[in-house]
């Protein structure tokens, strides 16, 4: 799975609130949720103005907060194919990869790339590209399994199509 998209950058600590703030938990509708991401953050205008494939890359402890899985439901579906981040919260972690968004360490990566380069990532192999400035980095690889899970598209998926192969 290969990834590319123009950056937004954020820092340390996005907690859940900052991704989609408690105001728009009423509903569990993910286009809605999309309408308001990263609206309590630097970035508030994100959900007006990114583009879908646009990626967001942060700091360490992406996801902090409470364990709503509406934070990488809302990222998911605001069309955001990737996060990259120097480290996220362990819940945020889980609760990415169920849903199936993609979620990449890459700390070095963070540490280079500016808000607006292009990046590309190969998920596979634990690759960020940063096009913009013609750099590769080294990013944390995500065991087989995780892999399978994430190509699924999230959790659910993943055990529907095992309990199809093992019919």
């Amino acid at each position: 799975m290969i990834v590319r998209g123009r950056v937004w950058k954020f820092g340390d600590n996005v907690d859940t609130d900052q991704i989609i703030p408690a105001r728009y938990l009423n509903t569990s509708d993910p286009y809605e949720l999309a309408q308001h991401v990263m609206e309590d953050s630097e970035h508030p205008n994100f959900a007006k103005e990114h583009k879908e494939g646009d990626i967001i890359v942060a700091g360490r402890n992406f996801g902090s907060g409470s364990s709503r899985e509406h934070a990488p439901i809302a990222i998911k579906y605001a069309g955001v194919p990737v996060v990259i981040a120097k480290s996220f919260a362990r819940i945020f972690f889980r609760n990415a990869i169920n849903i199936g968004l993609p979620i990449v360490e890459a700390p070095q990566a963070v540490d280079e790339i500016d808000q607006g380069d292009e990046v590309e990532v190969d998920l596979e192999k634990g690759i960020v590209k940063n096009i913009t400035k013609g750099k590769e980095y080294q990013a944390t690889r995500f065991p087989e399994t995780l892999m399978a899970i994430l190509k699924a598209g999230g959790l659910m998926e993943y055990a529907k199509e095992r309990l199809k192969a093992d019919e």
